[in-house]
């Protein structure tokens, strides 16, 4: 299904599921390469790209979105044929592109879209909030990092785990997004990619600036988790070491004691069996003999 919003010169087409009617369209009435058409035919993820044409762009760039229960994220596919005079959005694409297109088909235009003259100020504006969007899922990112630091400390270590282990597969996720489409979007300030519009190019460095503190954040914390888990992973070392350490004494303390009492509940002649007084000297002799250890123990600071 195809819906349009006529701005002035420019209209924004939104194909929300493409079908075969909707790419006989495209074919009939844009001159898009036939392998842009293929791109949008495919159901699986494209890499990322930018194919430059005399008359149009082709644009296939990933976002992210956090799922339903806001745990995991996950990878949005944003495609975007950009022309002179047009701007058409492909597939389901990330929610930010369906609320401006829905905002521009209100009466209540809260994203200010119909006062977009221009289809490079369109794509700018769609770039643009893609990018405010990034930034507070980074931001949120953040959050997550600051309370592991905040309970490295605790005793639930299975909890710290599950955190560290979540955020690290969305850090994983955020950098095999960003890096790949890093030189792309130097391709906007670079020049490579001239557009239809003059006096773009603060705009278009703006766009970059944006990805550039995107991409930063998500190296910083992907550092700061990385250090965060090493010293998690010393924290539990030294306690399991404290917790063995600590068994090993009393199994050190309790060897000498066992033996003295098997060897006295052997059937046998031993010394001191036949005095009645036997078992409180018996008892004697084990309580010296663990103080001792004991003295030694601490002396030599081991407990």
């Amino acid at each position: 299904m195809i819906e349009t919003i006529t701005l002035t010169a420019l209209k924004w087409h939104h194909i929300t599921d493409p079908s075969d009617e909707d790419l006989k369209f495209l074919k009939d009435n844009f001159s898009f390469h036939p392998l842009d058409i293929e791109d949008i035919r495919s159901k699986t993820h494209q890499r990322p790209k930018i194919d430059i044409y005399d008359d149009y762009y082709f644009l296939i760039l990933h976002f992210p979105y956090f799922d339903r229960w806001n745990r995991f994220l996950k990878v949005k596919e944003v495609k975007i044929f950009w022309g002179a005079d047009f701007v058409i959005t492909i597939g389901k694409s990330h929610w930010v592109v369906k609320n401006l297109f829905n905002s521009g088909k209100e009466s209540e235009d809260n994203y200010q879209i119909r006062q977009v003259k221009t289809s490079d100020s369109l794509l700018y504006k769609i770039l643009e909030h893609l990018m405010l969007e990034s930034l507070s899922l980074l931001s949120k990112l953040g959050i997550e990092v600051e309370l592991i630091n905040r309970d490295l400390f605790n005793k639930k270590a299975e909890r710290t785990i599950e955190r560290i282990s979540l955020t690290r597969k969305n850090i994983i996720l955020l950098n095999t997004i960003f890096k790949p489409q890093l030189r792309l979007f130097h391709k906007f300030e670079s020049g490579d990619i001239a557009g239809f519009a003059e006096n773009m190019e603060d705009y278009w460095g703006n766009i970059l600036d944006y990805y550039q503190k995107t991409w930063d954040m998500t190296e910083d914390y992907q550092e700061i988790v990385e250090g965060l888990s090493k010293t998690f992973d010393s924290l539990q070392t030294n306690r399991t070491n404290e917790i063995m350490k600590v068994l090993t004494l009393i199994s050190s303390i309790l060897l000498p004691l066992t033996f003295i009492a098997s060897l006295y509940g052997m059937n046998v002649g031993l010394p001191l069996q036949n005095d009645p007084h036997s078992f409180w000297l018996v008892m004697l002799a084990m309580l010296i003999l663990a103080g001792s250890m004991i003295f030694l123990f601490k002396r030599k600071k081991w407990m």
